[in-house]
C-alpha cells in the first residue's frame, strides 16, 4: 500500500492542512518523484505504482483514514479527492443459469491458459454477452488503451475536469442501439474504483448517440458472472447503481 511513501508526500506538501471539503488537491507526477526520491525501493517511488489504488484495500493509510481516493486528471497529474471512490461488487444471490453455447463446435484453444481476456472472449464467442444484454446485434469494436476527450464531472460538491487520460477497455461491443463496455477481472473482486467504469463511459458517450452501458465481468470457478452498472447522471461520479447481475455456466456442444 506504500503508506510510508504517501506519508512523506503528505508531509512535504502539507496536504494534511488542505480543505478537501472545498476542492481536491492536485498533485503532479514530478511532485511525487521529488517527495519520494530518498526511498530506495522502486515500488516506494514509482509514480505508476503509488497511484494505482484500484480497490479500497489498495489505499495507503493516509487515504483510508481521511476518506480519500485518487483520480487522474491529465497525463502526469492527479486529483486527491474526498468521498466514496469505490463501488461494491456484491455476491450474486440468484441461482446459476445453465447456458448452452450457440457455437456448434468445441473451442480447443479457449482451454489453454487462465486469463481474464480469454474467458471474456469465450463468453462472447458463445454469445453469452449478447444473451445477458438481450441484444443479438452486438459485435466487438473496442479493445485496448485510448485517451479521453475533455469532460467535467462532480464528486459530491467537488468539480473535476479530466482531459487526455489514458483508459483501457477490456472489450467494447456495439449494437444497433447501444454500446457495451466491459471491465474484466480474473479474481474474486469485492469492490473496484468507479473510475474504471466511469471514465470509459464518459469517453465513449461523447463519441456516440447510442446508449453506453458498462459491465463488470469475472469468471469464478466454472461460472461466468456479469454485473451491469448504470450512471443515473453522467456528470455525477457517484450516481452509479447496479441494475442487474447474473451467473452462468456455459455448456459447450
Amino acid at each position: 500500500m506504500n503508506s510510508n511513501s504517501w506519508k512523506a508526500i503528505f508531509d512535504k506538501y502539507q496536504i494534511y492542512n488542505h480543505n478537501f471539503d472545498n476542492e481536491p488537491f492536485i498533485i503532479s507526477a514530478e511532485m511525487i518523484k521529488q517527495a519520494t526520491k530518498h526511498f530506495t525501493k522502486t515500488n516506494e517511488r514509482e509514480v505508476r505504482i503509488l497511484c494505482k489504488q484500484d480497490s479500497r484495500e489498495d489505499r495507503p493509510n493516509v487515504f483510508a483514514e481521511n476518506n480519500l481516493f485518487m483520480l487522474p486528471t491529465r497525463n502526469g497529474e492527479y486529483a486527491i479527492v474526498k468521498g466514496e471512490g469505490y463501488i461494491d461488487i456484491p455476491e450474486i444471490q440468484s441461482s446459476i443459469k445453465i447456458y448452452n453455447s450457440k457455437l456448434d463446435f468445441k473451442l480447443d484453444t479457449s482451454l489453454i491458459g487462465n486469463s481474464e481476456m480469454q474467458h471474456l472472449d469465450f463468453a462472447y464467442a458463445s454469445s453469452l454477452i449478447r444473451t445477458f444484454m438481450e441484444d443479438d446485434s452486438l459485435v466487438l469494436t473496442i479493445r485496448g488503451r485510448k485517451y479521453t476527450p475533455k469532460f467535467t464531472f462532480n464528486v459530491d460538491k467537488q468539480t473535476i475536469t479530466a482531459e487526455s487520460v489514458q483508459t483501457e477497455v477490456d472489450a467494447g461491443y456495439e449494437g444497433r442501439n447501444q454500446v457495451v463496455l466491459i471491465e474484466a477481472k480474473n479474481s474474486s473482486t469485492t469492490n473496484t474504483i468507479i473510475r474504471q467504469l466511469f471514465y470509459p463511459f464518459r469517453q465513449w458517450q461523447q463519441y456516440t448517440e447510442k446508449q453506453v452501458k458498462t459491465l463488470f465481468f469475472e469468471k469464478r470457478g466454472n461460472y461466468y458472472s456479469f454485473w451491469q452498472f448504470e450512471f443515473q447522471n453522467q456528470n455525477d461520479y457517484n450516481s452509479i447503481i447496479l441494475s442487474k447481475s447474473q451467473r452462468y455456466e456455459i455448456i459447450s456442444k
